[in-house]
């Protein structure tokens, strides 16, 4: 199981990948795929042709970690994504839900409230004290 903070990028193959490949064979996907730097800390989700297996590539401690999942019955479900994309983006908790084989088609999440972003600058160095 991964444990993944809420700021983690993650973003998902809309086309099946061949999981036979391993660590350098994702890793020369991602950047043939989306120009990408596979050592960003970006989670990049692959599932194969029946959708029952996915494949989660990520960079940690020097080297890369491939994380494997397959389904005994069904397959992974995820949101439909345009025909031109050949990937989506994903947040932590998303991911989660799609590998404990939720719908995330069904899934529907509140609206997010987020902080009021205040520009602020200090003397001295391109920004201004707030009086």
């Amino acid at each position: 199981m991964l444990s993944l903070g809420p700021c983690v990028q993650v973003v998902l193959a809309t086309a099946p990948v061949d999981l036979r490949r391993g660590h350098d064979g994702l890793v020369t996907l991602v950047r043939s795929l989306w120009h990408a730097d596979p050592y960003s800390g970006t989670l990049f989700v692959f599932f194969g042709r029946r959708r029952d297996c996915v494949k989660v590539l990520f960079f940690s401690a020097g080297g890369p970690v491939v994380s494997y999942k397959r389904l005994e019955r069904g397959g992974f479900c995820i949101s439909h994504a345009p025909e031109t994309s050949s990937h989506i983006e994903l947040d932590a908790a998303s991911l989660a839900m799609l590998l404990d084989g939720i719908d995330l088609r069904v899934v529907r999440s509140a609206p997010r409230w987020e902080p009021k972003r205040e520009k602020r600058r200090i003397e001295g160095r391109g920004f201004q004290r707030a009086s």
